[in-house]
């Protein structure tokens, strides 16, 4: 079986070609510190030990990036003792783990961040009906953007996670700057895709400069938004083609802007964003979605639309999951 096959890239190998994706819990405390129900819970989804690779939920880098309540905090020191556990945790059930650092931008509401929320440009957020009107960045706050993720990269180096990916997907900041429906500016970070892209390839290339060039980085990227106007395939080769060369060792390929206006019944339902991107980079590609059952991953490997497959809601209703579908045909 495709599925059970060793996979060896340059920064990371898989033991397998199954994944467990980034999903939120919200079941930090209130300053993001990790809980022992945070903990509790991915030694319950991964004591099976047959997952290659463990993506832990987005991660804060900034308070005024924080997208909910209870999400985890990766913005400052005092969180590194916290997702040093999680990490030994999940490395002990004899996978990689991989933390996801995020900033919501226009995703997150005053309610939570305490002040008006930002984004590229002052334009409401498409993939929430509740999306407040944000204010649009500085040059000067983005830079400080950017230092905040390259900070929440080193971080997660420290705590021992074996690598980290960054989040532009499914509405969140850097996924805003990507697409043309949210990114309006004229200055060096909008216009065409490589100043849409601006802001992520500062991010990958500073990261790398921090934690060396043997530190696997991973990128979530939204390869489509679904709607008139949004971030076209051209576009969606161009920028994951220019993230590998900027340092990036894995593309998580997901939705934009409208990640869930498609039939979503169909395992592996992006598997049309994947596919042109996997056919024009070098580097390991994962694609989520969809998978209800072991044969699900097998035929979407056999696709030829991406190395590795994630299995996510299957596994967040069902812990035992791995247990019934995957490790019989391993």
């Amino acid at each position: 079986m495709k599925l059970s096959q060793e996979l060896k890239s340059k920064n990371i190998n898989f033991k397998n070609r199954v994944v467990m994706p980034p999903m939120a819990t919200a079941k930090a405390d209130e300053n993001g510190y990790i809980t022992d129900e945070i903990l509790n819970y991915y030694e319950d989804k991964t004591e099976n030990k047959l997952f290659s690779t463990v993506i832990i939920e987005h991660s804060f880098v900034d308070k005024l990036g924080k997208a909910s309540k209870n999400q985890t905090s990766i913005a400052d020191d005092s969180t590194i003792d916290g997702m040093r556990k999680l990490a030994n945790l999940v490395k002990s059930n004899d996978s990689n783990v991989i933390l996801q650092i995020s900033h919501a931008g226009s995703s997150t509401s005053e309610e939570i961040i305490g002040q008006q929320p930002v984004a590229p440009s002052a334009i409401k957020n498409p993939s929430k009906s509740t999306a407040e009107l944000p204010r649009e960045l500085s040059l000067e706050e983005i830079e400080n953007i950017i230092d905040k993720f390259v900070d929440a990269a080193v971080r997660s180096k420290e705590a021992g996670f074996d690598g980290v990916e960054i989040h532009s997907a499914h509405g969140y900041l850097l996924n805003q700057f990507l697409s043309p429906l949210t990114n309006k500016r004229t200055d060096e970070y909008g216009g065409d895709i490589d100043g849409r892209i601006k802001i992520h390839l500062e991010i990958i290339r500073k990261i790398r400069e921090k934690v060396g060039n043997e530190y696997p980085i991973f990128i979530r990227m939204g390869a489509g938004d679904y709607l008139d106007g949004g971030l076209s395939t051209e576009d969606s080769i161009h920028a994951a083609v220019e993230f590998v060369k900027a340092g990036v060792d894995v593309l998580d390929i997901s939705g934009g802007m409208c990640m869930f206006s498609i039939d979503n019944t169909k395992a592996g339902f992006f598997d049309f964003l994947s596919k042109p991107i996997f056919e024009n980079v070098d580097v390991p590609v994962i694609l989520t979605g969809g998978v209800k059952t072991g044969d699900d991953v097998e035929d979407i490997l056999k696709r030829g639309v991406c190395d590795l497959v994630g299995v996510g809601r299957s596994v967040f209703k069902d812990s035992n999951w791995m247990n019934e579908q995957i490790k019989p045909i391993m």
